[in-house]
């Protein structure tokens, strides 16, 4: 393992420290180590919006605390899920007096205990209502979308929902739209290489040199085929393929897109896909809004990318192109 670390089991704290002595004018703690939120929260009047998950996806989750974002997050170890406590202390840092969305991707441990904390928080007189991220088509078929991983496409979700609580709209409303949101982002991705978990420290999958494994999940769940690296442009049709058929997406559609890199991916690659990606697009008559082009969602230094469509409507497009910044997003 070749890290810039310490010890180990002080990654994610140290992590932590750094980014708050960073960013010291736009995020802080709030009663707990592990829930972080941004400065000026709890806005008065505005509906708060809560996130949170392990590390080592940066820039989810704690990336897209910030204006026009989220305004705050729980924060776990490596590829594991924060506690209920961690969660309930961001969900009350947030309370505006307007409720809060809990917004977060559809893994079990989060499930459990971003679950307790809304009741626990519904119990102290907090409003609470849930959107998950669950985008990756290639964790569950068609007719089980409820069992779909959340990946790169929960920033569209982020986007919108922060967004419409900006705008001052009501508790149920930013529910509505992002759900709305969540139910037409499919996103898929492949995988060239592993990762380390610090703590475990060697690979905690494998993906043999020349082999790629398309659908790998980003914290290295199985994926539908794995085999010999291909061309860019035989990977990008392979997932496209899976997308559109997922939605299914129509000739006519309008779509933001997401090229994402997973870590350790130059940009130049990324760049090369989405080349490709928009003249598979164009071919089927879907025109290409806006193109989100790099780190969004990571897998610590997993080389590899994935693909989110999203497809748009004049509501989520005005919400999409909405002012937002954090610490690690800055539209251009």
């Amino acid at each position: 393992m070749q890290k810039l670390i310490n010890r180990p089991d002080d990654f994610v704290d140290e992590m932590l420290e750094g980014v708050l002595v960073a960013h010291v004018d736009r995020l802080r703690r709030a009663d707990d180590a592990r829930a972080i939120v941004r400065t000026e929260a709890p806005v008065a009047g505005k509906v708060g919006i809560a996130t949170g998950g392990g590390s080592g996806h940066l820039p989810v989750f704690m990336g897209y605390v910030g204006a026009g974002l989220a305004d705050g997050v729980a924060v776990g170890n490596v590829f594991a899920s924060p506690s209920a406590d961690q969660m309930l202390a961001v969900t009350r840092a947030v309370d505006g007096g307007r409720g809060v969305l809990h917004l977060y991707g559809n893994y079990g441990g989060d499930c459990m205990n971003f679950g307790l904390a809304a009741e626990l928080a519904e119990a102290e007189g907090i409003e609470v209502m849930t959107v998950l991220g669950a985008d990756d088509v290639a964790s569950a078929p068609r007719g089980e979308e409820t069992r779909r991983r959340g990946i790169a496409g929960i920033f569209f979700l982020y986007k919108v929902a922060g967004a419409c609580a900006d705008e001052g709209d009501d508790l149920d409303d930013v529910h509505a739209v992002t759900s709305r949101a969540a139910s037409v982002v499919r996103s898929m991705g492949v995988a060239l290489s592993p990762c380390t978990v610090p703590a475990a420290g060697r690979p905690t999958f494998e993906v043999p040199a020349g082999q790629m494994e398309i659908g790998m999940g980003i914290h290295g769940e199985r994926g539908v085929r794995r085999g010999p690296l291909e061309p860019v442009d035989q990977i990008v049709d392979a997932i496209v393929d899976s997308l559109l058929a997922d939605l299914p997406y129509q000739r006519g559609d309008t779509v933001d897109v997401l090229v994402n890199g997973l870590g350790a991916t130059p940009v130049e690659e990324l760049y090369i896909t989405y080349r490709r990606l928009a003249q598979r697009l164009d071919d089927a008559g879907i025109t290409i809004r806006r193109p989100w082009i790099g780190e969004f969602a990571t897998a610590l230094e997993m080389a590899g990318m994935s693909i989110s469509l999203m497809r748009m409507d004049d509501e989520l497009a005005r919400l999409m192109d909405a002012p937002a910044s954090s610490p690690f997003f800055t539209p251009r």
